[in-house]
């Protein structure tokens, strides 16, 4: 069973910074993408930052300069690290893995989601 949890939300003035983290535990065959999401209220879930399979990152128009996506050799821990905050990025953060589960799934590019909680960050004016 694949676990993933968000830690690290908050409360933060605008132009402050705050550092968010993910867990991801379980067995994985293979990773295909993790990336970072959020959702403000009333609004769709939207990309925030992601890795590629290949290992490149890719940011949201609206956080590139300020945030940085990264995550530890072993793919068990991803991190976004917020800079600059603005009202506008107040939102539920959710940390997602794209996956495949084993060799078939691989051979099939069929790929499995997994969600966390989800942690609130919120950026007063």
């Amino acid at each position: 069973q694949v676990q993933v949890v968000e830690s690290g939300g908050g409360l933060v003035q605008a132009g402050g910074s705050l550092t968010l983290s993910c867990a991801v535990s379980g067995s994985i065959f293979s990773f295909n993408t993790m990336g970072w999401y959020r959702q403000a209220s009333g609004k769709q879930r939207e990309l925030v930052a992601a890795f590629t399979r290949g290992g490149r990152t890719n940011y949201a128009d609206s956080v590139k300069g300020r945030f940085t996506i990264s995550r530890n050799n072993a793919k068990t821990l991803m991190y976004l690290q917020m800079n600059s905050l603005k009202p506008e990025d107040t939102a539920v953060y959710y940390c997602n893995v794209e996956a495949y589960n084993n060799v078939e799934d691989y051979r099939s590019s069929r790929t499995l989601n997994y969600w966390g909680q989800g942690t609130q960050v919120t950026v007063s004016s």
